[in-house]
This record gives structure tokens, C-alpha cells and sequence, in this order.
């Protein structure tokens, strides 16, 4: 069960809302201005350099780039788990894009400032993995 008790844990959850909403500037508004979004962490055909996209105009090229791409994503996560100034979902996203279905099961971390603001998402999942599961949808 997610209890919504806890800053990491509050804004992962609306970060998580605003996403299924498709609704940008609600999730952009999560942000701290000097936050980074990693997802996942490393080098991959999401982020080339594997540094991440830090800051307001780097983060809304990702979400162009990656969320606009999708039709919906679902937040399938079994637990999470609060310590500090973070909070690690755990359990699987579910994407559809171009009559597909993908799921990339992982841990997804949330840090927060003290204005609640998400200053991190990092992300651990493997792209590989996932593209096993790619199935037409239901």
C-alpha cells in the first residue's frame, strides 16, 4: 500500500497524475528550476550522453520527446518507500505507443527541496528488458 505521508512521496504521486492527465505544464510546475530528470540513469537512445536533462527547458524536451510520444501511461507500483528527502517507487510503468504495449519494471526515485519541489527523478529500468514485453494492445 502507498501512503501519501511524506514531501518525495506526495510529489511523485502528483508527478505520477499529471503524467497519466497528460498534462505538461502541470508536471513541468512539479519541478525545481535547477532539477534533473534521468530515466533512465546512463547513457541510452533516451539520453545519448547519459547526463540527464537538468532545468525547466531540458526537462519540457523530454517530456516532448518521450511522454508527448506515448497515447497513456500507467503507474503500476506494488509499494514505495519514504527515507529523507526521497522516495523509490517500486513495480512497472506501462506504456502504449504505435498500437503497442511496453512495460519497464523498476524503482523510481522521487527527491524533493524543502518546498516540496522534485529536484531529482531517476529512474532504473532497462530499455532492453522492457522492449521484451512489447505486445499489440488488448
Amino acid at each position: 500500500m502507498i501512503i501519501t505521508d511524506h514531501p518525495a512521496r506526495t510529489a511523485g504521486l502528483a508527478s505520477q497524475a499529471a503524467v497519466r492527465a497528460r498534462d505538461k505544464q502541470a508536471w513541468l510546475a512539479l519541478f525545481a528550476e535547477d532539477a534533473i530528470v534521468e530515466d533512465p540513469i546512463g547513457p541510452s537512445g533516451l539520453d545519448p550522453v547519459g547526463e540527464g536533462h537538468r532545468g525547466p527547458t531540458a526537462i519540457a524536451t523530454f517530456w516532448d520527446a518521450v511522454v508527448a510520444a506515448t497515447e497513456t501511461i500507467e503507474f503500476l507500483f506494488s509499494d514505495s518507500f519514504a527515507c529523507g528527502s526521497e522516495v523509490a517507487f517500486t513495480g512497472t510503468v506501462r506504456s502504449s505507443i504505435g498500437g503497442r504495449r511496453i512495460d519497464a519494471d523498476g524503482v523510481f526515485i522521487y527527491r524533493v527541496d524543502n518546498a516540496g519541489k522534485i529536484t531529482a527523478l531517476r529512474t532504473f529500468w532497462e530499455i532492453d528488458r522492457a522492449m521484451e514485453t512489447a505486445r499489440p494492445l488488448d
